[in-house]
């Protein structure tokens, strides 16, 4: 059974209210819609202490995963979604990236941006499958967090 970790947003705003909004707002709003996405998802398939849950979900929202990602989908993008994109990786931002290259910061804000704007629109549909497109079935099990490392270090001694 498929299921859709999109969190939905109920307000119904105005699609040209969303085009003048300041494109970091819809990065700020994307990052918290991505980050809950897949927090759900890793906590409700993966049993896991909260902490190497948190590991994983770091793996996965970071400016350059973010970026790897948005370079699997633009050719997947609208028209629209494509404008959204640029006006988030374009726009002028007083931080700093401290593990990404400024390039892959501001592609990563252009992502965020799309996803924040799909989610006000209330096109959790289109989240869903831009997210699995970008990602794929990405399997937590394939990564090691500190904590298996460590034990599996103690135990090859």
């Amino acid at each position: 059974m498929h299921k859709n970790y999109v969190p939905l947003f109920n307000e119904e705003i105005d699609k040209k209210d969303l085009l003048v909004l300041n494109p970091l707002v819809l990065s700020f709003v994307g990052d918290s819609v991505q980050t809950l996405y897949v927090r759900t998802k890793l906590g409700l398939n993966y049993l896991r202490r909260t902490g190497a849950l948190h590991i994983l979900t770091c793996k996965e929202i970071n400016a350059v995963s973010q970026s790897v990602a948005m370079k699997k989908i633009m050719d997947k993008l609208t028209d629209e979604e494509s404008a959204v994109f640029r006006r988030g990786r374009n726009a002028k931002t007083p931080n700093i990236a401290k593990h990404a290259s400024p390039i892959d910061y501001h592609i990563a804000s252009g992502f965020e941006a799309v996803i924040g704007y799909l989610y006000l629109l209330r096109q959790s549909d289109r989240i869903e499958e831009l997210i699995e497109m970008a990602y794929g079935e990405q399997h937590p099990e394939n990564h090691t967090t500190d904590t298996q490392t460590e034990h599996n270090t103690e135990n090859d001694i």
